[in-house]
C-alpha cells in the first residue's frame, strides 16, 4: 500500500496559493471576489520580452539547454550584478525554474539534518518548509511592526547556537515590504563573519523599492561575504514574468556546481524559450521597470492611507515589494456579520466569505494578528476591494 512519506506529511500547502484557490472556488459560484492574495504583478509582460519568446520559438530554440542554463543568460546575469557591486563569473550563476527552485537548490546543496537556519519573521511562507525538507531546523526570529519588521543584528546574534549554520535574509521583504538599510545589513554582516555563518539572501524584489531609496546586494557589502553567500533573484517580479519561471542563484563556484548537479537530476534545464526571453528582459531598455515601480509606489501610498483610516488597523508604509502588511489586532474579539473574530485567520475567513475580499493571514508568515494585501492590482479594483472590506467591518 502506498503511504505518504514522513517528509511529505510535514509539508503544508502554500498559504498564499491556498487563499487564491479559495477565492477562485467562490468565483466559480458567480461571486465577485476582490482577490489580493497573490504576489503577482498585474502588468503584462513587456512586449519586447514577449517578442523575444516568439522569436526563440521560430528560431527553433525549443530543445534542451545546459542544465545550469544557457551561457548567454548566465553571462547577462553576471553582468547585471557588476552594476550592483558584485563581481561574478558566469559559472557562478545557476539558472533555475523560478526563484523558489533556486532556494530549494541552495538549501539542498548546503544544509544537513540538524543544522539550524535563522529566519527573521514575518517571513515568506515557503522558507520554513524548504528548510525542513532538507532535515535542517528553521529557527524563527520575530521582528515587530515597531521595528519596521527588520530584525536587529543584536537579536540575531543572541539566537546563534553551536548548530547554527545559516541565516536566511529577504530584503525587500515578502510579506512586509521591509527594506534593510545598508547600515543594518553591515551590522548583520559583522555577525555572520564573526560566527562563520553562511547566508542565503533572497533579493527577488530588489528593483521594486520606493521613495528614492535603493536595495543593497548583501554579498557586495564586504569582500569576505561572496564566499559564504548565495544570492537569489529572478525575472518574475521585476518584469512581470511570473509564469515564465526563470530564477537564478549566484554563489561560490563549488556550491553553484553542486546545485547544478542537483538540478540536472531533478528538472534538467529551465525552459529554453523563457531563458531567451529573460536575456532580453535583463539587457533591454529598463524604462518599463521604472514605470511599473512608480505605479506601485502610487498604489502603496493610496492603499496604506486608506487602511490606516480603518478603525482597529495599523499599516506601516513598506519600503519595497508590493504588499501592505497590516495589524488587525484591533478588530479581534469582535463579532462581524455574525462571525466571532478571534484570530487573524478568522478575520481573513470572514473578509473572504462575507466581505468577498481575499487576504492572507499574518499567522502564515509567522506574525499572528496581521494580514497581507497585495496591491498588485489596478487602483479601481483596490478601491472596490477596500470599500467591500470597510462595508464588511461595519456590518
Amino acid at each position: 500500500m502506498l503511504r505518504v512519506s514522513r517528509l511529505a506529511s510535514l509539508v503544508v500547502p502554500s498559504a498564499t496559493l491556498a487563499a487564491a484557490a479559495r477565492a477562485k472556488q467562490l468565483q466559480t459560484q458567480g461571486i465577485k471576489i476582490h482577490d489580493f492574495s497573490l504576489g503577482e504583478p498585474d502588468f503584462p509582460t513587456p512586449e519586447p520580452i514577449r517578442e523575444s519568446g516568439r522569436r526563440a520559438i521560430e528560431a527553433g530554440k525549443t530543445k534542451y539547454t545546459p542544465a545550469s542554463g544557457t551561457m548567454e543568460l548566465r553571462t547577462a546575469v553576471a553582468n547585471l550584478y557588476k552594476g550592483l557591486g558584485l563581481t561574478v563569473a558566469p559559472d557562478q550563476v545557476l539558472i533555475s525554474n523560478g526563484a523558489k527552485h533556486s532556494l530549494h537548490n541552495a538549501m539542498a546543496a548546503t544544509l544537513n539534518p540538524g543544522d539550524e537556519v535563522l529566519i527573521p519573521t514575518p517571513y515568506w511562507v515557503s522558507y520554513s518548509d524548504l528548510v525542513s525538507m532538507t532535515g535542517a531546523v528553521p529557527v524563527l526570529l520575530p521582528a515587530s511592526l515597531e521595528e519596521g519588521f527588520r530584525l536587529p543584528a543584536e537579536r540575531l546574534e543572541k539566537a546563534i547556537t553551536p548548530r547554527t549554520k545559516m541565516v536566511l535574509l529577504n530584503s525587500p521583504s515578502n510579506p512586509t515590504g521591509a527594506v534593510y538599510t545598508k547600515a543594518e545589513l553591515e551590522s548583520i554582516a559583522k555577525v555572520v563573519l564573526a560566527h562563520d555563518l553562511s547566508v542565503i539572501s533572497d533579493e527577488i524584489y530588489e528593483r521594486l523599492v520606493y521613495d528614492g531609496s535603493q536595495s543593497t546586494c548583501f554579498a557586495s557589502i564586504h569582500p569576505d561575504l561572496p564566499a559564504r553567500t548565495i544570492t537569489i533573484s529572478g525575472v518574475s517580479k521585476t518584469y512581470s514574468m511570473t509564469g515564465w519561471r526563470i530564477g537564478w542563484a549566484i554563489g561560490p563556484k563549488p556550491i553553484v556546481a553542486a546545485m547544478g548537479n542537483i538540478q540536472s537530476q531533478e528538472t534538467s534545464c529551465p525552459s529554453s524559450i523563457s531563458q531567451a526571453a529573460a536575456v532580453t528582459a535583463i539587457t533591454m531598455d529598463q524604462s518599463c521597470v521604472e514605470e511599473m515601480r512608480v505605479e506601485f509606489q502610487t498604489r502603496r501610498d493610496h492603499v496604506c492611507a486608506r487602511i490606516n483610516k480603518i478603525a482597529g488597523m495599523r499599516c506601516p508604509v513598506p519600503g519595497g515589494a508590493f504588499y501592505a502588511f497590516f495589524d488587525v489586532k484591533g478588530c479581534l474579539g469582535r463579532e462581524i456579520a455574525g462571525r466571532k473574530i478571534v484570530t487573524d485567520q478568522d478575520f481573513c475567513d470572514g473578509a473572504l466569505n462575507e466581505g468577498h475580499v481575499c487576504l492572507v493571514p499574518g499567522s502564515a508568515f509567522g506574525a499572528a494578528g496581521h494580514a497581507r494585501l497585495s496591491f498588485a492590482a489596478g487602483m479601481k479594483e483596490l478601491d472596490a476591494g477596500l470599500d467591500a472590506l470597510e462595508k464588511w467591518l461595519e456590518s
